[in-house]
């Protein structure tokens, strides 16, 4: 008799934000970020970030400014290449939100519907040796 596993999420598969403006949103993904775009129709877009996607999807009840908590999607990028996107970034007017005050490189900024976004340098692991040790996992 072999014992069963508990199931487990693997890992992070796509992410979906709402947009007012489609054909801003895949620009401001596709020619400020970088990500390559997939598929786009009248009801939204699929853009690669990486190993994982991102949907863009029309919402007529798309909030216009920033949630005021810290929630945000970080991506990554080399250290060789974080000044120019964030120069590229300041250049397509993309507003930052936070000064960094963390491990690694990073640069808070909104995208053209006010998600909160952020270019970051960096792994778990040098997130967690930068830590004062507190407690085991």
């Amino acid at each position: 008799m072999t014992e069963r596993s508990t199931p487990k999420v693997r890992g992070i598969n796509h992410i979906t934000l709402a947009v007012a403006d489609l054909d801003a949103a895949v620009c401001f993904y596709r020619d400020v970020l970088g990500l390559r775009l997939c598929k786009r129709w009248d009801g939204g877009a699929y853009l690669e970030a990486g190993e994982f996607w991102i949907c863009l999807s029309p919402d007529t009840a798309t909030r216009r400014m920033p949630h005021p908590d810290y929630t945000h999607m970080a991506f990554d990028v080399d250290d060789d290449e974080f000044d120019a996107m964030a120069t590229r970034l300041s250049r397509a007017g993309a507003a930052t939100w936070k000064d960094n005050r963390s491990e690694g490189r990073s640069h808070y900024f909104l995208d053209p519907d006010g998600h909160k976004l952020e270019l970051h340098v960096g792994t778990l692991q040098s997130r967690l040796d930068a830590m004062e040790p507190c407690c085991a996992p």
